[in-house]
């Protein structure tokens, strides 16, 4: 859908009343001149969405101001983030919402950036050296809003006293796994009231059976990829207590009826009649489909009993994608026993619209654009770069509820083509850019963007 905003209508005003719960919490003048400026530089138009270019583009001349604000001045992001969170949960928050755990990497050169190392990089699909953020995304109806991006500072560099100081890495932060930054992530979501229905994450995540069990002490609904090499019991396993040997300990723990198998072998076990073709979405090449199966197990992550063999933990459904090329896809969830299939796929398929924001995060607003070394300015560049995302997605469904009620029909607010036209005010502090064309969902004319 196709719409156009006439130069009467001033978007401009718009964004200024939409940034200033934004702008309040910054406690200088100077910051809140600054912060405008630095989100019209990523919302602009340039390929490159460094402090130099952007400052050549909104503000010539004034190169150093733009970078201090970004790199060194020690406004706090948690103020912030509330207001970003909340912001979040007004445009696509509800009980239908999912709260996305993931990660995104930045790669870089050299070993001083602060937390780069050689670690897995999911952009290049391979290792290399590069920066980890833990981020949090809030999505309804394939309309995503990242809610948090978090640096995770490998082990070796949490230990590294001259490195944490170069990078300016404040003495609060400790090495934390990935998946205690997302529980608390979650925790911070919780805390403003963040309305979601279930929490989604991969393999990366929910192989960890602390991780699924923090979400299961916070109540949560939650679906998680799995590795193949998980174990599992059959739902129906019994803990049968052995008699006490006349000399010797007592048994310490009871025996299941059964050992325990691998998520691959429990799936063998249901035969190529338990998998059948389930759709949840249209993509850009037609509906998207697989095969699933799904059985209700008890998963192995109860107490260590032996090496590698654990006590049955709580019950959860394991579900088996097979797409077409043959690659195979394991899945827990906790939804409750009777749930149909399809809601399990569904709820499990949602993931995707994390990986559509971070790739619009970077590509579009240049989260990977940030050239300085610092925790500091890593976390002030990622933090704008959500807001002006968040902006974006404010300005999309607000189209789209405007375009609904011309022709009685409702959009998601999925990458609408948007048109924005009106006067370019020049350079100052407070004028806005008047060119947001920079992401693609605002800058083609006549063709709408793929969802």
């Amino acid at each position: 859908m196709d719409t156009k905003i006439s130069g009467e209508t001033d978007w401009h005003e718009d964004f200024e009343e939409w940034l200033q719960p934004f702008l309040a919490v910054f406690k200088r003048s100077e910051q809140r001149c600054w912060a405008p400026l630095y989100l019209q530089g990523l919302l602009g138009p340039g390929a490159r969405k460094s402090v130099e270019p952007m400052a050549e583009r909104v503000c010539p001349g004034q190169t150093q101001q733009l970078h201090h604000f970004v790199s060194t001045s020690p406004w706090s992001t948690a103020p912030l983030e509330q207001v970003l969170r909340r912001a979040a949960d007004a445009l696509v928050g509800g009980k239908d919402a999912a709260l996305i755990v993931d990660d995104t990497a930045l790669p870089k050169q050299g070993r001083h950036s602060v937390g780069v190392k050689r670690q897995h990089c999911g952009v290049l699909g391979k290792q290399a050296n590069c920066q980890v953020l833990v981020s949090l995304t809030l999505a309804r109806k394939e309309v995503p809003v990242p809610i948090a991006l978090r640096l995770y500072l490998p082990e070796d560099w949490a230990q590294d006293e001259a490195r944490r100081a170069a990078a300016k890495v404040p003495e609060s932060i400790s090495f934390e796994t990935k998946g205690d930054i997302a529980l608390a992530q979650i925790d911070a979501a919780l805390a403003d009231g963040v309305r979601f229905g279930m929490v989604l994450a991969d393999a990366g995540y929910g192989s960890s059976a602390g991780f699924r069990a923090g979400l299961t002490q916070r109540g949560l609904l939650w679906a998680v990829g799995v590795q193949p090499t998980q174990k599992v019991y059959p739902a129906d396993v019994r803990l049968d207590v052995p008699a006490n040997p006349a000399v010797g300990r007592p048994a310490k723990y009871a025996k299941p009826s059964v050992p325990s198998v691998s998520v691959v072998q429990m799936i063998e076990t249901l035969g190529p009649k338990a998998l059948r073709r389930c759709s949840w979405r249209s993509g850009t090449k037609g509906v998207l489909s697989a095969r699933f199966a799904a059985v209700r197990v008890r998963v192995a992550d109860g107490a260590l009993i032996s090496r590698a063999q654990h006590l049955p933990g709580q019950g959860a459904w394991l579900v088996c994608e097979v797409r077409s090329s043959g690659e195979r896809k394991y899945y827990f969830t906790n939804h409750p026993a009777g749930t149909p299939r399809m809601t399990l796929v569904r709820a499990i398929k949602a993931r995707w619209a994390c990986e559509q924001a971070h790739q619009q995060l970077k590509d579009e607003l240049g989260l990977d654009h940030y050239e300085g070394r610092s925790w500091l300015g890593l976390h002030h560049h990622a933090l704008l770069t959500m807001m002006a995302f968040t902006y974006l997605q404010h300005r999309r469904l607000f189209i789209a509820s405007q375009a609904g009620k011309k022709t009685g029909t409702q959009c998601t607010g999925t990458a609408t083509a948007t048109i924005i036209t009106g006067g370019t005010p020049g350079h100052s502090r407070r004028a806005l850019s008047g060119n947001l064309r920079s992401v693609s969902a605002l800058r083609r004319h006549d063709k709408p963007a793929s969802a």
